[in-house]
């Protein structure tokens, strides 16, 4: 855990960087709202304390860095209550829930603050739209200039807090990846298979659509490496790993493509945490006569 908040790093002082002070106040309400969450769950449960193994902080940083920096902090605090008590502690805390505690929280937000949750800023304070939704309404239409490849890559756009430096969060990924943190199998498929559904299906023709654009642009990079790879909500093979990954980038893709949502990476995660016990039925291998019966 303290390995993922040191790779969450980059992200969060590229956040910090381009949009300031408030979104350093929002990291900072988002992880302590979910320490002092858990705390008091634990004790309340009167179970063992837990908040020494840095979970909460991953979770709160975690919500924290999909959330725009200009969202009230009290819908920050509430989502952050959300993360730790409903969807984590109430399912018997770290490795019994059975969806990414952050992102299952940020939906919640989105669904019930959707104004907040897309009150979109750009790094010099002045309103914006995120990427994605300049290419979800057309940029021609809206007369709205696309930012750079180097826009993007550096973090100097509209968007959520730690999802707008692909620079900083690959920088993570790598960290994640060498300390072996971290399986690279999900997050390639990830990547591969909603640049791949972009380039055939998101232009104007076939094998059109500008995939780059599509990796870079929005929370594909953080949900890949960050969220699709946590340990209690993803299958335990190889195999299932691949087909996790897969389905995370088609439904990524096809949700931005072909939704009123111009994002889709939280909804695609969530949707693979509820079908990873399945996948796990189907490629975890059964162990030598295990199908047999006791004689």
């Amino acid at each position: 855990m303290i390995d993922v908040v040191l790779a969450l790093l980059p992200a969060s002082l590229a956040g910090v960087y381009y949009f300031g002070s408030r979104a350093a106040l929002v990291l900072l309400v988002s992880v302590l709202t979910a320490v002092l969450a858990e705390y008091f769950t634990r004790k309340v449960l009167k179970r063992e304390q837990t908040i020494g193994d840095f979970s909460a902080v991953v979770s709160g940083l975690l919500l924290g860095l999909c959330l725009p920096p200009a969202i009230p902090l009290w819908i920050t605090a509430v989502g952050a209550v959300l993360a730790i008590v409903v969807i984590k502690q109430l399912f018997g805390g770290i490795g019994q829930n059975f969806m990414n505690p952050a992102l299952a929280a940020r939906v919640i937000l989105l669904i019930s603050w959707p104004i907040h949750m897309t009150n979109w800023i750009f790094p010099d304070g002045v309103s914006s739209a995120t990427p994605l939704a300049i290419i979800k309404g057309g940029a021609e239409v809206q007369g709205i200039t696309l930012p750079s490849y180097m826009s993007l890559f550096s973090g100097n756009i509209a968007g959520c807090i730690g999802e707008t430096s692909v620079l900083a969060l690959l920088i993570g990924a790598i960290y994640l990846l060498i300390r072996r943190v971290i399986r690279i199998e999900i997050p390639l498929m990830f990547i591969l298979a909603s640049g791949l559904f972009s380039w055939i299906f998101g232009g104007n023709g076939f094998f059109t659509g500008d995939f780059l654009y599509h990796i870079m642009a929005g929370g594909l990079i953080l949900g890949a490496f960050f969220m699709a790879t946590d340990y209690s909500t993803t299958p335990v093979t190889i195999k299932g790993k691949i087909i996790f990954g897969l389905g995370c980038g088609l439904l990524t893709a096809i949700i931005r493509l072909y939704t009123n949502y111009p994002e889709g990476v939280s909804f695609a995660i969530l949707l693979m945490n509820i079908v990873t016990p399945l996948i796990d039925r189907y490629t975890v291998p059964v162990s030598f006569g295990g199908d047999k019966n006791a004689a």
